[in-house]
């Protein structure tokens, strides 16, 4: 017995659920507003777009008497901590629209509270 597909109806479901998603996703990133991800220290501040685009850096007069060195490492540093809440974000998010394999694909990762990178503040050396 040979079964029938028919491939226009399959596409034409595909292309509603994924229509449907999509405006799910809107509506949720309108009410959350900008999903950034923030870390500080004394004296530095990063935030990052979700992937880890820089979009904000404030250095203080006394964190830039450390070096350019010490400096530049927090900066880094602040940033992977940044950008890991960023995703963290996005799960957020994006978690009622998406399966969780999608959001893994996507890179997008749930923090937990015994995270390090779960805590707003950042303490540096």
């Amino acid at each position: 017995m040979v079964t029938e597909f028919d491939v226009d109806l399959a596409v034409q479901r595909m292309t509603e659920r994924a229509e449907r998603a999509g405006d799910d996703a809107a509506a949720r990133f309108a009410r959350s507003g900008p999903v950034v991800g923030k870390a500080s220290a004394p004296g530095v501040s990063v935030e990052v777009a979700p992937g880890g685009l820089l979009t904000g850096l404030t250095l203080t007069r006394s964190a830039l008497r450390s070096g350019s060195d010490a400096v530049a490492a927090q900066v880094m540093e602040l940033s992977r901590r940044a950008t890991r809440r960023a995703g963290d974000r996005m799960y957020e998010v994006l978690s009622p629209v998406l399966e969780p394999g999608q959001l893994a694909a996507l890179g997008y990762a749930a923090l937990t509270p015994d995270d390090p990178d779960y805590d707003d503040a950042v303490e540096m050396p």
